[in-house]
């Protein structure tokens, strides 16, 4: 049918300034619009989220995979957060496109307003989850575009994109997706859920991606590069191109900074898994902050369950002695209420919870 062929688009969001280029000038002050103190205590002890060796989970004896299995289960239970080593992404791969985004970001502001975002969509320059003229905004420029399924795409955005970073660009979308699939397999299996009904739920599943630029900042401490929130995905794996520490995680009450391993992509819980595993598995609310030397760049991949799916606890795992603690809602109307919405901690996940008396329903 025609409708099947169609992109969805799935929100829009105000139109902001470059803030790349604001940091450009001599600043002692940063402009009122983008005070945002930072607030809450950071923690100093050096804690890491866990490192998870997904060769140790492809391993032959079963000893080495069921203690890989069981610290990765861990994580998703205890951190939401977690590092990703020997997960077979090529390092040349990585290093082309490395040095691809870093060429995108030092494009001349004149042939980045080329790719701006427009008035009824949110992908391209700029930034996400502005819903008003007076809100205040982040620390930093991203650029945001669909790359799966390929219906999804915006065609005539991809096509402005410079020609190695769209070669470039090909490629990696296609490895995240296939590391997304080897990742939430490893899940079904320590969350004993039918592998099948995991396929079902990802095996088309919508994938964007957030180019993230932060730029240095003469007011750290009164500046945020992205405000806490959780991610609406199932699975966010974030690639930093560079080694300037910005992403922060709430652990325990305090943030917690995590320190990226060279070539290692960091992955985290999003809702949607939150929701699949009906709560065994957490999104963590995480904030990127800033500093007064160095940029910060990185990718986030998101991976999120099949457009024309209903989005729920997986229902193999569902039982009387674990009852839904969430709704069903077809998920193309999950990601449309959440991009109309300003970023707010975990409240959107709250939304989704089923009230105590209230039955497993649809979303009304």
């Amino acid at each position: 049918m025609e409708a099947d062929t169609q992109a969805v688009n799935f929100g829009k969001s105000v139109i902001v300034p470059s803030v790349q280029e604001l940091a450009k000038h001599p600043l002692d002050q940063i402009p009122t619009r983008y005070l945002q103190p930072l607030s809450g205590e950071t923690d100093t002890s050096n804690l890491s989220v866990p490192v998870i060796d997904l060769q140790g989970l492809a391993a032959v004896d079963s000893i080495t995979i069921d203690s890989e299995l069981q610290k990765l289960h861990s994580a998703c239970s205890d951190w939401g957060f977690f590092q990703v080593v020997g997960h077979g992404v090529s390092d040349s791969l990585l290093e082309k496109f490395r040095t691809e985004i870093e060429n995108f970001f030092r494009l001349p502001h004149e042939e980045k307003k080329k790719l701006w975002q427009e008035p009824d969509n949110q992908q391209g320059f700029g930034q996400l989850f502005v819903v008003s003229e007076e809100q205040k905004l982040d620390w930093s420029d991203m650029f945001y575009i669909d790359t799966l399924p390929l219906k999804q795409r915006k065609t005539e955005l991809f096509e402005k994109l410079p020609l190695e970073l769209r070669d470039t660009l090909e490629v990696y979308c296609v490895e995240m997706k296939k590391l997304a699939m080897v990742i939430l397999s490893h899940m079904a299996r320590a969350l004993k859920m039918d592998t099948k009904e995991i396929r079902e739920l990802f095996g088309d599943g919508v994938q964007t991606m957030r180019m993230n630029y932060y730029p240095p900042c003469p007011q750290p401490d009164m500046a945020i590069g992205i405000i806490p929130h959780s991610d609406a995905d199932a699975l966010t794996i974030l690639f930093q191109l560079n080694d300037t520490e910005g992403l922060q995680i709430r652990k325990d009450g305090r943030w917690v900074p995590v320190r990226p391993l060279p070539n290692a992509f960091i992955v985290n819980i999003g809702d949607i898994m939150e929701i699949v595993s009906n709560g065994t598995y957490r999104s963590i609310e995480h904030r990127a902050t800033v500093n007064t030397s160095k940029e910060r760049l990185s990718v986030a991949t998101f991976y999120s369950s099949n457009l024309d799916s209903e989005l729920g606890p997986a229902h193999s795992i569902l039982g009387p002695q674990n009852p839904a603690i969430f709704r069903r809602v077809p998920t193309e109307k999950y990601f449309k209420d959440f991009f109309a919405r300003k970023l707010n901690g975990k409240s959107y996940l709250d939304f989704m919870r089923i009230e105590d008396g209230e039955g497993e329903g649809e979303f009304s």
